[in-house]
């Protein structure tokens, strides 16, 4: 019998568990920056140029791909945070204080998700980690955090 405590045993998957909410969050947000720019998934383009909205489609589309990869991730990962604290607090406060009052859940767990991974890292499966491994003279490097 393992004398291990459960929360230790879960910590050691702290990094592949990182790794994959990333990876989601990643798509989740490629997804909004692709409706937004290229008109799809039932949502109208914004006309290119439009602020803020064809602006933060691009970001969206450009910082969700590379959150995605798992490159860059601290910096793409800030400034989606900022971009979807700015959604929030100029599109959806104005229509009540809470995110279920004014339509703006979305932004507020993007933003809050997006601030977990600048402190955090982009956790295992990221292509910063592979390069990093795969360079020479660093075959056992630990996967980046």
């Amino acid at each position: 019998m393992s004398t291990a405590r459960p929360s230790d045993r879960l910590a050691g998957h702290q990094p592949l568990v990182l790794g994959l909410f990333r990876i989601v969050l990643g798509l989740l947000f490629t997804s909004e920056g692709v409706a937004t720019v290229f008109g799809v998934l039932d949502r109208k383009a914004a006309p290119t140029g439009d602020w803020p909205f064809w602006y933060a489609g691009v970001i969206e589309l450009v910082c969700g791909a590379l959150v995605l990869l798992g490159a860059a991730t601290r910096s793409a990962a800030f400034l989606s945070s900022g971009v979807m604290a700015f959604a929030y607090f100029t599109e959806h406060q104005k229509d009540g204080l809470f995110p279920l009052q004014n339509g703006g859940l979305s932004p507020a767990l993007f933003c809050w998700c997006f601030l977990l991974l600048v402190f955090f890292g982009p956790g295992a499966l990221s292509l910063t980690g592979l390069l990093r491994r795969s360079a020479p003279g660093n075959a056992a490097a630990p996967a980046s955090r």
